[in-house]
């Protein structure tokens, strides 16, 4: 059952979602303002919610997606969260960390968008903005100058994505899928460029990220080395605070059970990566994983849904344990009687108010200065989900 103290009033109500946190002395870091961790996984093609986190037992659910409402037998059984959801098999890393009270669950839960471009959609997730392309920078971008100084956020992504676009300094990095090159050709090129100060420096910077994340030995690009380079940046006490994963594949009109199977277990594995790579920083991190809209309540003609409104939002990491909503479906659960437009999971939960107080609660800052400054059209901040 959704905690009825964590409804959509007291979701939407002024405070911190994460709350604030002293750092010890042993936790201070040389390079960096602060000791948290914030990791922002984009699930690009529009995830379907009601698959990945279903409410157990609904009738309609069953009724409008037939043998979609139920993973293939291969994933096994579904994963009992709480009396009222359950996770799909294939999230079995995060279920655990769910009953570990590290992962928690906002449903019903879209941007202001109500159409179903996959692009505009895309561009509003990433901007914070209330209609497509009326914002020029990322809403990630916009909340770097109000954060303690640390080194530049990382996209692990072969270019920049939308929201870490703008005036504050970011960086992207991919691993390379070649062989590594020598030491001795990379001293040859560092000496080539010690004269020229722009090359110098950025050949330096990605040389240190380069060590840092740990890719010298070829990385592969799957997903799941992405995470692992990620983990290995953010662990690094010089590295950065704040990584953006870009995983995409979620638009499933056909063929949906196998491909949204194998696409759960891919985005599992990312998390439970980032938690072993990570290692005592994990204790500081919040993983955020979102997509642009939900997908229809009602199977299509070609085993796959089409395109929604409301989807679901996953969230896990250190920072949630022993927080009000460490292993909790929050949202104002609207079921499934009443459809939005007749076909979509009714939206009841703003993303733009829960980045913004995830932002506040992480990083300490006033959730009302975050939703001024970062996300002006939003709703009041949610609630304090973590503890204080």
């Amino acid at each position: 059952m959704i905690d009825p103290k964590i409804n959509r009033r007291s979701l939407l109500a002024r405070g911190a979602l994460i709350g604030g946190f002293a750092l010890t002395p042993q936790l201070a870091l040389a390079a960096a303002g602060t000791d948290q961790r914030l990791v922002f996984i984009i699930l690009r093609g529009a995830m379907d919610g009601l698959a990945a986190i279903p409410p157990i037992g609904d009738a309609r659910l069953n009724q409008l997606r037939g043998g979609l409402a139920q993973p293939p037998e291969q994933f096994g059984a579904m994963l009992k969260l709480t009396s009222d959801f359950a996770a799909h098999p294939a999230l079995k890393g995060f279920a655990g960390l769910f009953a570990a009270g590290e992962a928690s669950v906002v449903h019903a839960i879209a941007s202001p968008y109500r159409e179903r471009s996959h692009f505009d959609a895309q561009n509003i997730l990433e901007t914070g903005g209330n209609a497509a392309y009326a914002l020029k920078d990322g809403w990630l971008n916009r909340l770097l100058p109000l954060l303690p100084a640390a080194p530049p956020p990382v996209a692990i992504a072969a270019t920049l994505p939308a929201l870490l676009r703008g005036a504050a300094p970011t960086t992207n990095f991919a691993p390379s899928r070649l062989p590594d090159a020598s030491a001795s050709l990379k001293a040859r090129v560092a000496a080539l460029y010690e004269n020229d100060a722009l090359l110098h420096r950025l050949w330096s910077e990605a040389m240190a990220t380069e060590m840092m994340a740990g890719t010298n030995d070829g990385g592969t690009g799957n997903p799941q080395d992405l995470a692992t380079s990620a983990a290995r940046l953010l662990a690094d006490p010089a590295g950065p605070r704040i990584a953006v994963l870009d995983l995409g594949g979620w638009d499933t009109h056909a063929g949906q059970a196998l491909r949204l199977g194998n696409q759960l277990r891919q985005l599992d594995g990312v998390i439970t990566t980032l938690k072993t790579g990570l290692g005592p920083a994990w204790a500081n991190t919040l993983v955020i994983a979102a997509t642009e809209f939900g997908r229809t309540v009602a199977a299509n003609g070609t085993g796959g849904t089409d395109h929604g409104t409301a989807s679901a939002a996953l969230l896990a990491g250190g920072q949630l344990k022993g927080g009000p909503a460490a292993g909790r479906v929050l949202g104002d659960w609207p079921g499934l009687s009443t459809l939005y437009e007749g076909r979509d999971l009714l939206p009841t939960t703003s993303l733009n108010s829960l980045f913004a107080g995830a932002a506040a609660g992480l990083f300490g800052l006033d959730p009302d200065l975050v939703t001024r400054r970062v996300f002006p059209a939003a709703p009041a901040p949610p609630l304090a989900l973590i503890r204080a």
